[in-house]
């Protein structure tokens, strides 16, 4: 099971306005910002389970890494995990509102496997993003 992911952009503000448009459906927000030689933002989603009742999982940090590399994390399938199709729905007009590129709308792919409900947006640097619900209507 993962526990976080971080991912280097090369606009911590446009991430930001893009990420945090984008996942409000999800029930995500900004939980994090600071400055640790680069500039670093953690989205989190409730949850009861963590101590301060929220689990960020997500995190940006603008710029290079100093240990070499590209600027930003591009060309990456990242996928968030909808309770609803409502969401899934939510998700794609919220992220194409705040500058996404199309790249699949809301809808089932039954070649995944007969319920996947899905929706797919390029983000600003380049990566696939979708959210998905697994569940039957």
């Amino acid at each position: 099971m993962l526990d976080h992911m971080t991912f280097r952009v090369t606009d911590i503000a446009k991430a930001k306005a893009f990420y945090s448009a984008a996942l409000a459906p999800l029930g995500y927000s900004v939980c994090f910002e600071g400055n640790y030689g680069s500039n670093i933002l953690g989205l989190a989603y409730p949850d009861a389970a963590e101590p301060d009742g929220k689990k960020a999982d997500v995190w940006f940090i603008d710029g290079p890494s100093p240990y070499g590399g590209p600027p930003a994390t591009s060309g990456c399938h990242l996928a968030w995990r909808a309770s609803s199709r409502a969401q899934v729905d939510a998700f794609y007009k919220a992220a194409m509102a705040a500058g996404g590129k199309d790249n699949g709308a809301p809808g089932l792919r039954p070649d995944y496997h007969p319920n996947y409900y899905g929706a797919f947006v390029i983000d600003p640097e380049g990566n696939n993003v979708e959210a998905v619900c697994h569940l039957p209507e």
